[in-house]
């Protein structure tokens, strides 16, 4: 079954006045995502930093080589449009957390960041940290204290018994065992939990993580997960809270970090007690509180650290001091434009004269789980997405099926010239 992002059914608009930026000095190539230093006293890490994007380019290949994931690229930059950004703009990259308040040990979950820390010194000096997905509404990530019982390389994916009943529901039936390789949506690493049938593993649909698209499980990005499985020991603790409001300091500063709460979370509650300990701050602290600067945190969500004392810095100060990385060549897991070989089955979608709902379609498939390589082909009288080549006629039609049902696109199956 196809996963879908949030603008389709299972699980921002295309802007065309964003200012143009003028030329700025060259920054660093590439920064380290993943790895960072700590100290006791503060508990915000990172910095913020954005990158220009090219042609060609989408939010989630950006987002993926930097260490993030969909929700933390999309709630970044609300006026780019994930599929299709603007050319020559500059994507904001939200390389800035604040640690749950929760003990620094072992493996820290946060649902509502989509994050992973692990403090492999007991929080002393180190960490690391990732992006994740995580179970999707109904089949939600389990909270509380866990621990990883066992590893295993190449695992095979032994399907409970409710997942198939759902798939055999929607007419996507599953075998009892799926072994290890492409079709297993466990990837090439996982790490069992104390919890039945809980795992963090990998996946063949990376560029999910950032969304609620598992079945409670926690997914890593596949190059993700070969560092947590080699860095992480068995019966290393496991502890999952679900904290959409973070407040934080760094260098006497005090920030908030605000994302969406949940569905199944009583978002009015969890507001209530963000401000109720801000009040606790407030009277301890000879700096006032800007609560009309919280207020627009909280209603932004736009999951980075922002500076709420009176006479903090704004965040768009904040953005404009943010460190200037240089596009790097190559993005991690972008995916390659298909070469439409005159031997191989294509399907062509019904001409259109919108060029960018023409290209959005072409990155969709070319990123949804699994992907489905396609290009968009300009002529004289308009835009086709041609998807393919595919090797045999059945998968050209089980493709064909995909974008008529999930795409609600009719396609027409071209046979090979050399057939």
């Amino acid at each position: 079954m196809l996963l879908l992002l949030p603008l389709l059914p299972s699980c921002a608009l295309f802007h065309h006045d964003i200012a143009q930026e003028p030329p700025r000095p060259k920054g660093v190539v590439n920064v380290d995502a993943h790895n960072y230093q700590i100290n006791g006293k503060d508990n915000v890490i990172g910095r913020l930093a954005n990158v220009p994007l090219q042609q060609g380019d989408t939010l989630l290949d950006i987002a993926r080589h930097f260490g993030l994931g969909y929700q933390h690229i999309t709630e970044a930059n609300p006026n780019l449009d994930p599929w299709v950004p603007q050319q020559n703009a500059r994507a904001v990259l939200p390389l800035q957390f604040i640690l749950p308040d929760t003990p620094r040990k072992g493996v820290v979950i946060n649902l509502a960041a989509m994050r992973l820390f692990y403090f492999a010194d007991g929080g002393h000096s180190t960490l690391s940290t990732w992006p994740i997905g995580a179970g999707r509404e109904g089949r939600s990530t389990p909270m509380g204290v866990m621990a990883i019982q066992r590893k295993k390389e190449h695992p095979t994916w032994h399907v409970p018994d409710s997942i198939r009943r759902t798939h055999e529901q929607q007419g996507d039936p599953l075998p009892a065992v799926v072994p290890s390789g492409p079709d297993n949506p466990l990837g090439e690493y996982a790490l069992y939990l104390s919890r039945p049938s809980y795992l963090i593993h990998g996946t063949n649909k990376p560029f999910s993580i950032g969304l609620r698209a598992s079945n409670g499980c926690i997914r890593l990005y596949p190059e993700d997960i070969a560092l947590a499985f080699r860095e992480i020991p068995p019966q290393t603790e496991v502890r999952v809270v679900n904290r959409p409001y973070l407040l934080g300091w760094l260098e006497g500063q005090l920030y908030l970090e605000a994302h969406r709460p949940f569905e199944e979370l009583d978002a009015k509650q969890e507001k209530r007690k963000l401000l109720a300990e801000l009040h606790k701050i407030s009277i301890s602290q000879s700096h006032k509180l800007n609560w009309s600067k919280i207020e627009e945190t909280i209603v932004q969500s736009r999951g980075i650290p922002t500076p709420i004392f009176e006479q903090s810095e704004s965040l768009d100060q904040r953005l404009a001091e943010a460190i200037q990385l240089e596009r790097p060549s190559q993005l991690t897991g972008q995916p390659k434009l298909s070469e439409l070989a005159a031997d191989g089955w294509l399907l062509r979608t019904a001409k259109t004269f919108d060029e960018y709902g023409a290209r959005k379609l072409a990155a969709q498939l070319n990123h949804l789980g699994p992907r489905i390589p396609a290009v968009t082909v300009a002529g004289s009288q308009g835009y086709h997405v041609i998807a393919g080549p595919f090797i045999q006629e059945r998968q050209a039609k089980k493709v064909q099926l995909i974008l008529n049902i999930d795409f609600e696109t009719k396609s027409e199956i071209i046979k090979p010239s050399k057939s």
